[in-house]
């Protein structure tokens, strides 16, 4: 059998790491393999904490696994990359250790930080005009003045900021490194130029600027696969590693998301909307984050902090699998009868909610069955998510074909739920782990720039990404109708209750 030339793409999340081998010719995926780990307990309302050495042997067994079964030799194995959780606060100190846990996407403990951080640039629009984006409790900023203030002595020995797939990338090469896509999600970058903003960086301290790694181009290495890092994964010491990117950034590739007029919808334990765009999209609201992407463009996105949370919740309280809670769903009409979920679990992002709760609004005897609570769970997150689809096309990205992803969109029900709610048609993708298959196609790309090969990474996707075509949904303009009524009330919801919201965490704190 003649050498093959193989690619790993690994996804590191919140509940588990994914490792994908991809053959350059076909662009089939050989092998997979997967690690499930946890969140650290027994934490304070609203934080959410994992600590990095959790992803590093996630790492190793995932693409370990892969490797089997792909029935792959070190030799075959050409090029690294890392898609990896965003916004994820890892300090590091002088000698490259980590001096704590890592504070996660989904903490919501940074509110007071961030507005301190805004105060200090100027206030909202200030901070619009300094980075492009609001200084928001899920992104990175916000973390590190909290260590600051809460945790002096650990601040005390920061000496580098990384992101989760930065560290991983750390221990991957050994080079501190942070490229453009997954650097934008961290509030202190200037996204319209690619560089740090020196204004929120002097507002968190004076001394953070040498503390941030070098920006770097999307299509540059991230290094070469140290000795000790090969040993471990049975690879070869000085393969190429690509620069990764964060999950959404990763996601694009894997979707083919990298030319104007696609949309994807990532549909995991948070929600997420984004688009390819060839110049910055600059929210003035900054409901939309405003991010780079990890093709050397941007990438306007929307987050909500709360998909799949819901959905499991509800289908792990009633005891029943995946199959069933589709069927219970089904049963219920469009609309689950005027049950409808805010669905703010985990407090939210979009729109900016960070006191949030989950709240079922229109529960009566008619409505309290599984049925509803199942389909209005799914309902609700998509109408949350359609919140920022909304806003996105006041700003010029329109979606007539949503590429969807993530394990929610394997269920034919809820495929038909986003193209009702979002009035646009849904379509499916071959491989269905598009941050692994994009971080895989990252390093396909890069180690051809490398090579010397002048292509454009829209060409890599055009040849290796396929849409699923016997899962296209259309929408339908009755039920549209039905979920534009649904849309309003939540709106409604979620306004009327924010200062419940804030009652209701002071009443938790008071009580801890």
């Amino acid at each position: 059998m003649a050498k093959r030339t193989l690619f790993i793409g690994v996804d590191s999340g919140t509940q588990s790491t994914k490792a994908l081998v991809i053959e350059a010719k076909s662009g089939q995926v050989l092998g997979e393999g997967a690690a499930k780990y946890g969140l650290l307990p027994n934490l304070p309302p609203g934080a959410k904490e994992q600590h990095p050495d959790l992803w590093v042997k996630a790492l190793i067994k995932s693409v370990q696994e892969a490797l089997k079964a792909a029935k792959a030799s070190a030799s075959e194995v050409v090029a690294l990359g890392v898609s990896g959780q965003q916004h994820g606060f890892v300090p590091l100190d002088a000698a490259g250790k980590v001096i704590r846990p890592a504070k996660l996407w989904c903490d919501t403990t940074t509110a007071e930080e961030c507005a301190a951080i805004t105060a200090a640039v100027g206030g909202p629009k200030s901070t619009l005009k300094a980075i492009g984006n609001a200084v928001l409790p899920g992104f990175t900023a916000g973390k590190i003045l909290w260590l600051k203030r809460h945790e002096p002595e650990n601040f005390a020995r920061l000496a580098t900021v990384l992101l989760p797939h930065d560290y991983l990338n750390f221990w991957l090469t050994g080079a501190r490194f942070m490229e453009f896509g997954d650097a934008s999600g961290t509030a202190l970058m200037d996204v319209r130029k690619r560089q740090w903003s020196d204004a929120v960086v002097r507002a968190i301290d004076p001394e953070l600027a040498g503390k941030l790694p070098t920006l770097s181009p999307s299509d540059e290495p991230a290094g070469r696969l140290t000795a000790a890092a090969a040993r471990k994964l049975g690879l070869n010491e000085g393969i190429l590693v690509s620069a990764g990117g964060g999950d959404n950034m990763m996601g694009a590739i894997g979707t083919g998301n990298t030319r104007e007029g696609v949309v994807t919808a990532s549909l995991g334990t948070s929600g997420t909307i984004y688009a390819c765009a060839s110049k910055p999209v600059v929210d003035p609201q900054g409901e939309i984050a405003a991010f780079c992407d990890s093709g050397n463009q941007w990438l306007p996105l929307l987050c909500t902090m709360n998909v799949t949370v819901a959905t499991e919740m509800v289908r792990n309280d009633f005891g029943l699998d995946h199959a069933a809670f589709e069927k219970a769903a089904a049963k219920a009409p469009v609309g689950s009868d005027g049950l409808l979920l805010l669905p703010y679990l985990e407090g939210e992002r979009t729109p900016n909610v960070p006191d949030g709760t989950g709240v079922f609004f229109g529960v009566r005897p008619q409505t309290f069955t599984a049925s509803h609570f199942a389909r209005a769970a799914m309902e609700g997150v998509t109408l949350g998510m359609n919140y920022g689809l909304r806003r996105l096309a006041q700003l010029g990205v329109k979606a007539t074909q949503v590429r969807a992803t993530g394990g929610g969109a394997r269920s034919k029900l809820w495929r038909q739920i986003m193209a009702d709610c979002f009035q646009a048609e849904v379509v499916t993708l071959k491989v269905a782990e598009g941050a692994a298959f994009g971080a895989a196609l990252q390093a396909l790309w890069c180690w051809r720039r490398q090579a010397g090969e002048a292509i454009g990474l829209a060409e890599v996707t055009d040849q290796y990404v396929r849409l699923n075509t016997g899962e296209t949904t259309a929408p339908r303009a009755e039920a549209g109708a039905r979920y534009a009524e649904l849309q309003s009330l939540q709106d409604t919801l979620s306004h009327s209750l924010r200062p419940a919201f804030g009652a209701h965490r002071r009443y938790l704190a008071a009580g801890a």
